[in-house]
């Protein structure tokens, strides 16, 4: 080694960590200030994702909360779907069970509490919106609320009702029971 050469620091002395720090920020200060501009929006990139990510799994609860509310929902209505029915029936099986607790009843007693009966059945069908399908003779035939069990020869016009055997019933506006009807043959 010659006079003119200093020797090497070595890396571990506080003069080399100063130097160090030196050249870091003689690196900083000469940084465009485009790199300030990709950190700062680096930052807020991150920030924004943070919000976004934090939305998406609160979005993502309350979806599977009303999920899991709807179906019990669904389950509660299917469980007491038959209540609002069943409690207007009741009715009508206590005034069957009033005419069987009368042994000794007449034969009009008997016959007016069964006409009486059959109003309180028919009013608890309707508010339940069961209807009855009864066409008249001469009515057109309709296969989705009519099953035609025989086909007779008349001089009524082809496919129209000749009797009803059986009232159909509909249930809001879907057959619950097609009326069984004799047909007139084409």
């Amino acid at each position: 080694m010659s006079n003119n050469e200093t020797p090497p620091i070595p890396p571990t002395s506080p003069e080399a960590e100063a130097a160090r720090r030196q050249t870091e920020q003689a690196n900083e200060a000469a940084a465009p200030p485009l790199l300030d501009d990709a950190i700062q929006k680096l930052a807020e990139l991150e920030a924004r994702h943070a919000e976004v990510s934090d939305a998406y799994l609160r979005a993502k609860a309350e979806a599977e909360n009303t999920r899991r509310r709807a179906d019990e929902e669904v389950a509660r209505a299917r469980k007491f779907a038959v209540e609002g029915f069943a409690e207007s029936l009741l009715p009508v099986k206590d005034s069957l069970e009033a005419a069987i607790a009368i042994p000794d009843a007449k034969p009009e007693q008997v016959l007016e509490g069964v006409h009486a009966t059959l109003r309180q059945l028919a009013a608890a069908l309707e508010r339940n919106r069961v209807v009855e399908i009864n066409p008249g003779a001469g009515a057109k035939f309709d296969p989705h609320q009519h099953q035609a069990i025989s086909v007779v020869p008349t001089p009524q016009e082809p496919n129209t009702v000749v009797a009803v055997l059986q009232k159909g019933y509909l249930i809001a506006d879907r057959v619950l029971r097609p009326a069984l009807v004799t047909v007139s043959a084409p």
